[in-house]
């Protein structure tokens, strides 16, 4: 016994060690726009202990004061991840995620698209700062319009297509999810959904691929009853901004980047449905539009192809050619 005594303070600084050695290792997530999506998503990230966070914003006090806020609930959360707010990019150096938020949030009558301009010359300005200073990063695109947004900063930081995605499907999913259980009185745990396309009015929920533990949607519901929570999928974002008059939806699209947050952190490759880059998938090159993903550790590490029928592909084109539509809008 004293002899096992004397292994275990001889192991003892060994295992100190290997603790401070993770300690230190902690990954570094950065969130660029301190509204209500980013700050959000920086409390999902903190107070699941992944993560140290930095929230960044141009507003002077407002990152600083949020992060305060929550560095004070981390003891309650029982996290150690440290929570900076900043309005200097600097101290987003170095980070292993990026998560842009930052721009104008719709308002009633407005569609995502009307925020091309303006929110384009923002996440210009922020993909020049991260690829100075985190050259290394994932980004992760939430801003609208989003696939387009995620074009131009894959455009600007000349990263690589697998590092460079946005967030949109695995919302309009969860929305879909969302009304499906309540429609069918089952636990939203048992749903999965698959969206295809823009993350806009022309987004293609797949009711085929869409299953309540494992049957078809198609098989629970008539095609009229599908076509009605379909439209108010696509129309999600716009039903939520005209019951808040001012401002947008937040929780919903926090939890979905903390999905793809943690998935790329720990290494899961969840098939996921994200904005990714399609270089030929589906017959379209060259445009970022929503498609199941698998994401690990390397972001987008492969883009899965199903076969879709006539009308899913007529659809989905569709879906896509507004994308490009918009994508040439801007001139990239």
């Amino acid at each position: 016994m004293v002899y096992n005594y004397f292994i275990f303070c001889l192991s003892l600084p060994f295992f100190i060690s290997i603790l401070y050695n993770v300690s230190a290792m902690k990954k570094k997530v950065s969130i660029i726009g301190a509204g209500n999506v980013g700050a959000t998503t920086a409390q999902l990230v903190v107070q699941s202990g992944l993560a140290d966070v930095v929230l960044f914003d141009v507003v002077e006090g407002m990152p600083q004061g949020k992060a305060l806020d929550m560095a004070e609930a981390c003891p309650l959360w029982n996290s150690s991840s440290a929570m900076k707010g900043t309005n200097r990019y600097e101290d987003t150096a170095g980070s292993d995620i990026i998560v842009i938020t930052a721009g104008l949030a719709r308002k009633p009558g407005m569609s995502r698209s009307d925020l091309l301009h303006a929110n384009a010359n923002i996440v210009r300005g922020v993909s020049t700062e991260i690829a100075q200073f985190s050259p290394y990063s994932v980004i992760i695109v939430v801003t609208n319009p989003m696939d387009v947004m995620a074009q131009l900063a894959w455009k600007t930081t000349e990263f690589s297509s697998k590092r460079v995605m946005g967030m949109g499907g695995i919302l309009d999913a969860s929305r879909l999810a969302a009304f499906l259980s309540w429609e069918l009185n089952v636990s939203p745990e048992d749903i999965e959904a698959l969206v295809l396309g823009g993350h806009g009015d022309d987004m293609v929920p797949l009711p085929r691929f869409t299953t309540v533990k494992g049957i078809p949607l198609t098989e629970l519901l008539p095609k009229k009853k599908i076509a009605s929570l379909i439209e108010r999928t696509r129309n999600g974002g716009a039903e939520i901004v005209a019951l808040l008059k001012v401002g947008s939806a937040y929780y919903a699209p926090a939890a979905s980047t903390f999905q793809m947050i943690k998935s790329i952190l720990l290494d899961e490759k969840r098939m996921l449905p994200c904005t990714a880059f399609l270089n030929g998938e589906y017959g379209v090159k060259d445009i970022y539009v929503g498609a199941p993903v698998i994401l690990g550790k390397e972001g987008v590490e492969r883009i899965v192809e199903i076969k879709l029928t006539k009308e899913e592909k007529s659809q989905f084109k569709k879906s896509c050619e507004s994308v490009r539509k918009l994508i040439k809008n801007l001139g990239i």
